[in-house]
């Protein structure tokens, strides 16, 4: 009799491979890997043939390998590392202080949009049970109300008009960072695929 063969000697398919690829193009876009690792680590799921060769690419990294061997079968995982900010980790010597600063900055400027955002919408509810189920006449008056109802989150979380206009900058520059990273490892994964399509 043979021996069994093991979970992690199941062969991977193209689409497989290609998830794998798309998950390690999202933790390259979050800042988990620099060009030279999502470089590395991608020629290796790109050639790799069983899920235990791709596992050393993710090991390092949050959610682990993004396929599961269920029933005979490989199953892809959803790993979902959309909008996720870098982590921090405590008494690590190479985090700055002014590094802390704007990740402190990050944070309570996500706090007072997610207040915002409860507050205009509390603001529109009010208007429209005035206007349209009370029948008051001068429900308008809420709206000018708002400016100084939006100055509440800003005061009770420090946020300064400097902070805010930081935070923006913040916020866009990290966008665009994001995007060019996607862009970069949507190239990258086109071209493993496109190599791997030649030597078939």
């Amino acid at each position: 009799m043979g021996a069994e063969m093991s979970d992690d000697d199941l062969r991977l398919g193209d689409d497989e491979r290609l998830h794998a690829l798309n998950v390690l193009g999202n933790h390259y876009a979050a800042g988990r890997l620099d060009m030279t690792e999502f470089d590395e680590r991608s020629k290796a799921v790109a050639a790799a043939r069983t899920v235990s060769a791709v596992r050393p690419a993710f090991g390092d990294l949050p959610g682990g390998v993004p396929l599961v061997v269920e029933h005979g079968s490989i199953r892809k995982l959803d790993v979902d590392d959309t909008d996720s900010a870098p982590a921090v980790v405590s008494g690590t010597s190479a985090v700055r202080e002014g590094e802390l600063e704007l990740q402190k900055l990050l944070v309570r400027g996500r706090r007072v949009e997610v207040m915002d955002g409860i507050i205009v919408g509390a603001t529109l509810v009010v208007f429209l049970v005035l206007q349209f189920v009370v029948g008051w006449g001068f429900a308008w008056i809420v709206w000018p109300s708002l400016a100084l109802t939006l100055g509440i989150p800003r005061a009770l979380a420090g946020f300064s008009d400097d902070d805010e206009e930081l935070y923006d900058e913040l916020k866009e520059a990290a966008g665009e960072e994001r995007k060019a990273r996607l862009r970069e490892a949507s190239k990258r994964i086109a071209e493993l695929g496109d190599g791997r399509e030649n030597r078939s």
